[in-house]
């Protein structure tokens, strides 16, 4: 009796609006961040047009391209597991999470490789051979080492948090009555996307 009446307390307390509410305004303090960082790299850009015009030849479009579609199938695949929950099918929502984490880990795995190039070769913020080139290079692969590394920053959250999300559906925390806590860890991973598909034409496609 006494834990039917802890359960039933829990459950008033809960407010999956006020929950939902608050991941929006988080949301949109993320978009202000790296709206700001915009900002700057077409300040720069429109400073520097040559070097960033040379500089981004240095990126690899392939790589870049193979990430955006990985994404934005992984977009595609959190939002079928909302659908899936809401459907009351457990199985699919943990299917679906889990492509979802798999194509994250492939695309910071792409990520290491592109980067890890660009170090061998020695262009790094801080290397000697970036330092002796021009101006406009060093403020293009500062700003692109700084936000798709913060990019890259806001990948492993997400994937904590639908890690967590995973076990929390898998031991039924997470139900069809109960699922904004899977809502809000789409939407961020959401936001993910839509910044890397603001990321990927700024730094590989525009020249």
């Amino acid at each position: 009796m006494e834990q039917n009446t802890t359960t039933h307390t829990a459950h008033e307390n809960y407010d999956p609006i006020s929950s939902k509410l608050g991941m929006w305004l988080f949301i949109f303090t993320e978009l202000l961040l790296f709206g700001a960082l915009f900002i700057v790299y077409s300040v720069y850009r429109y400073r520097n047009p040559v070097a960033f015009h040379l500089a981004h030849h240095e990126l690899s479009i392939t790589i870049g391209f193979i990430n955006t579609v990985i994404l934005l199938i992984s977009s595609a695949t959190v939002a079928m597991s909302i659908t899936a929950m809401q459907k009351g099918d457990k199985k699919a929502t943990l299917i679906f999470l889990a492509i979802t984490l798999l194509l994250a880990t492939i695309f910071l795995i792409n990520k290491y490789f592109e980067w890890g190039a660009k170090i061998h070769h020695g262009i790094y913020p801080g290397s000697e051979f970036l330092l002796s080139l021009s101006h406009g290079d060093i403020l293009f692969f500062g700003l692109y080492f700084f936000m798709t590394g913060l990019h890259a920053i806001h990948i492993i959250v997400g994937m904590v948090l639908l890690t967590i999300v995973f076990f929390r559906v898998r031991n039924g925390r997470i139900n069809p009555d109960r699922y904004s806590f899977l809502e809000n860890g789409g939407l961020y991973w959401h936001l993910v996307d839509l910044i890397w598909i603001f990321l990927f034409p700024l730094f590989y496609l525009i020249h």
